[in-house]
């Protein structure tokens, strides 16, 4: 117990103190009996040696603003502030009943994976909130992350001790300028590589790499980055990957480490731009919950101007699979090299378009030679239809290799095709003399030559194995 309280001694003249709860360098929480409301309650408060630390000081006083405006239940509540007879100045916050994450999962080892997601989720809620409000919290880790349970007896995560919060809101007073550049502030085994090189110059990032580095904790055990001295453990920080979880947990979800990996990017540009991003990427993995507790997040971002972009929580394992990446590649190769292909096709039936116009106009100057177009055709005539009508016939394209086979069935008759059509419909019948039929004057518009032409600008196929109509085998995509 501390040596400047005692139980039973009475505290502001209203609260009396029942035990200490925690004691650290510059201040004591204590839980007290509030004697006119007699509700039990938590109280915070600066030792006498800290009076003499403006900074100290300041730190105390902006962790109470900072909780007071933040209105999730999973931050411990601030009711009240004062200043003791002693000159210390304190916050009454509401008594919490159970024991901080670390002290959870050293009792009962690594979570499950939807436990490890709920309670992350937990706390990117409120963290979603004081981002909302322009605080970066700075110094998460699992001692700061209080596990609780509500009246209907279910886990409930706290958010603690806001004392090193960053406020990057505009207006925010000395809030914006209280911390030194060169002052290091945080728990070094969950700051990120721009807190080590500079605490001022930090974001809302540096709190989303904290919360990669507790759920890894929680999910394995162990902290991604382990050294025997501080200088090693920076220069990890700063250079080294961090270690596989499935070298220690095989049983989790490459996604899922993908996800935490993201999260621990060096360059904060490459982690998530925010925690609704990170809760849409979680919440496939927790409880029915999760989802609602993403949507909340999303939410308040969306309100605070925050945009989210859920589209991005789903990531792709870390290390890249080289065979699709491999046949990604030659899909997009393959491609390219049919592009020729395609132009000279195009072309080809532009100049056959061309050829099958002059000789209808030139049939249609020869009317005696026509027969209506509504006229179907004999059965045996339909067989030796033009060419041409199978060219502009719906068609399957089937993809052999490299190149293109165009499979046409004939049309039984001619009223199987469009009633728009300006394509012949004359039978191969004899001309009258001195007359050309329009089969004719199709052929004398030679368009053998032009499809010739085509199928010579066509790359001969490698040896491959026949598919299914309609499926490119250059398409990694299953």
């Amino acid at each position: 117990m501390s040596n400047e309280v005692h139980e039973g001694q009475i505290l502001a003249g209203k609260f009396r103190i029942e035990r200490v709860l925690g004691q650290g360098g510059m201040g004591v929480v204590v839980a007290a009996t509030h004697l006119q409301l007699d509700e039990r309650v938590a109280l915070k408060f600066l030792l006498p040696d800290a009076l003499s630390n403006p900074e100290a000081v300041e730190r105390f006083a902006r962790e109470a603003r900072a909780a007071v405006k933040i209105k999730s239940e999973h931050v411990a509540r601030v009711s009240d502030v004062g200043t003791l007879e002693s000159g210390s100045p304190y916050m009454v916050m509401e008594y919490l009943e159970g024991q901080d994450l670390a002290a959870f999962v050293h009792a009962g080892g690594a979570m499950a994976v939807p436990a490890a997601v709920e309670f992350v989720l937990q706390a990117c809620e409120a963290i979603g909130e004081a981002h909302a409000l322009g605080i970066v919290h700075r110094d998460l880790k699992p001692a700061n992350l209080f596990v609780t349970r509500r009246v209907d007896g279910s886990p409930c995560v706290k958010v603690l001790d806001f004392g090193i919060s960053k406020l990057t809101a505009p207006g925010g007073g000395p809030d914006l300028g209280m911390t030194k550049t060169s002052s290091v502030m945080g728990s070094p085994l969950y700051m990120s590589p721009e807190q080590m090189s500079s605490t001022r110059n930090v974001d809302m990032r540096t709190d989303i790499w904290a919360l990669g580095v507790i759920l890894y904790e929680i999910l394995t055990g162990r902290v991604p980055f382990e050294a025997e001295t501080m200088p090693q453990l920076c220069g990890m920080i700063l250079q080294d990957p961090p270690r596989p979880l499935r070298d220690l947990r095989p049983d989790l979800p490459d996604v899922l480490q993908a996800v935490i990996f993201r999260c621990l990017e060096k360059s904060r540009d490459r982690r998530f731009a925010n925690v609704a991003d990170l809760a849409a990427a979680l919440a496939p993995f927790g409880a029915p919950s999760a989802q609602r507790s993403a949507d909340r997040i999303s939410r308040v971002l969306r309100a605070a101007g925050i945009p989210s972009t859920p589209n991005l929580g789903v990531v792709a394992p870390s290390l890249p699979d080289t065979n699709t990446s491999s046949n990604w590649g030659a899909s997009q190769a393959a491609k390219k090299s049919r592009a020729p292909l395609f132009i000279a096709l195009l072309a080809g039936l532009l100049v056959l378009g061309g050829a099958l116009a002059l000789a209808q106009r030139q049939h249609t100057a020869v009317e005696s030679a026509a027969e209506p177009v509504s006229a179907p055709l004999p059965a045996a005539q339909a067989q030796t239809a033009p060419a041409v009508v199978a060219v502009t016939a719906p068609a399957t394209v089937s993809l052999v290799g490299d190149h293109e086979a165009r499979q046409a069935e004939p049309p039984a008759s001619a009223s199987a095709l469009p009633a728009t059509s300006a394509l012949p419909q004359s039978p191969m019948a004899p001309a009258p003399p001195g007359r050309k039929s329009a089969a004719h004057l199709a052929a004398a518009a030679k368009p053998a030559p032009v499809a010739a032409a085509v199928a010579a600008a066509k790359p001969k196929p490698a040896p491959t194995q026949a598919v299914s109509p309609g499926i490119d085998p250059l398409d990694c995509r299953r």
